[in-house]
């Protein structure tokens, strides 16, 4: 396969993803502004720090956290490049440029997405029906999977769309497990208030997790709800979980059993999947939780440059090579 159509069918499904976790954040802060009948102020800055973009939020809006601007930035500026509508755009791109790769009818989901939110956005429709309109688009975003796993023939293209999409849940997952444990709760005498229990079941339903968390453990519990969203080997969405089955596309693109590498993202993504196959939630909280999990997303980012250094990137040789050949 061209590093050219790997690139753009590794970044189609970390874009629509990236998307769908935006757009279920948004909701689940719109639902908890019903639930709660106070403590709710400064509740929106959260959402933005979840995205690692918060200086480029206020560069644009200065500090007004509102949930008017939060939106727009989230969701529909166009000129932020991890904002809803710039994602799909961005997944439409390059969908576009593979067409003759993926069925056609992930390319028509795809655009389809696309025209309904330019034409959502056009009629206000996030600030008309917010629940409606990010409802939809995550919606959309669970058809596109559902397309990718039941229309896209099991080789490499189908693997390089699972990592893209596995690695980028698996961050997005820490982030807003981060955001909850590190900003949400400045103050010590919430810990364990009913403030506290619905805002840890914000941060499960933030991840689709809270029926079956609910189902497996009953109660709430904070400890037990970082394991979960973090050690959980079965959940989709948890980070381990998610790591494991992006390790298993990776060697399924490289043709390396398990146990053995080819190239250095094989071992960065193996050597993290072990430290979470043989780490625990009481290691994680001795080490700190804000702190663990800031390392855990800067050694995902490390997995996602060595991709692109073994399979994306034109060596400069061959760039050379082709600059000589356009003189």
């Amino acid at each position: 396969m061209l590093s050219r159509v790997a690139d753009s069918i590794y970044w189609m499904t970390r874009y629509i993803e990236r998307a769908e976790n935006i757009a279920r954040f948004i909701n689940v802060n719109l639902n908890l502004s019903l639930d709660m009948t106070s403590g709710m102020a400064g509740a929106w800055q959260p959402l933005v720090m979840t995205t690692g973009d918060h200086e480029v939020f206020e560069k644009r809006y200065g500090m007004d956290y509102s949930r008017e601007n939060v939106i727009q930035f989230l969701a529909l500026d166009r000129e932020y490049g991890n904002s809803i509508i710039s994602c799909v755009a961005a997944a439409r791109e390059n969908a576009r440029s593979v067409r003759e790769i993926i069925p056609s009818v992930m390319w028509e989901q795809i655009n389809r997405s696309y025209l309904l939110l330019k034409d959502a956005a056009q009629n206000r429709l996030a600030s008309r029906e917010p629940h409606r309109f990010f409802k939809d688009i995550t919606m959309l975003s669970h058809m596109f999977t559902g397309l990718l796993h039941t229309t896209m023939s099991r080789g490499e293209a189908c693997h390089f769309a699972l990592l893209g999409q596995l690695l980028e849940r698996a961050d997005k997952t820490s982030r807003i497990l981060d955001v909850k444990y590190f900003m949400l709760l400045p103050k010590p005498e919430d810990v364990n208030s009913p403030y506290d229990v619905i805002q840890w079941g914000a941060v499960l339903k933030s991840t689709s997790g809270f029926e079956t968390y609910r189902k497996q453990f009953h109660r709430i519990v904070p400890k037990q709800v970082c394991n979960f969203l973090i050690f959980d080997s079965n959940f989709p969405r948890a980070i381990r979980c998610c790591l494991t089955s992006a390790q298993c596309a990776l060697h399924k693109i490289t043709g390396t059993p398990r146990g053995t590498v080819s190239n250095q993202a094989e071992k960065s993504l193996g050597r993290l999947c072990a430290d979470l196959d043989y780490s625990d939630i009481d290691d994680v909280i001795s080490a700190g939780m804000h702190e663990y999990l800031d390392d855990l997303q800067t050694k995902i980012n490390l997995v996602g440059l060595d991709i692109r250094e073994a399979f994306f990137r034109i060596p400069d040789n061959l760039t050379e090579q082709v600059s000589v050949s356009v003189q």
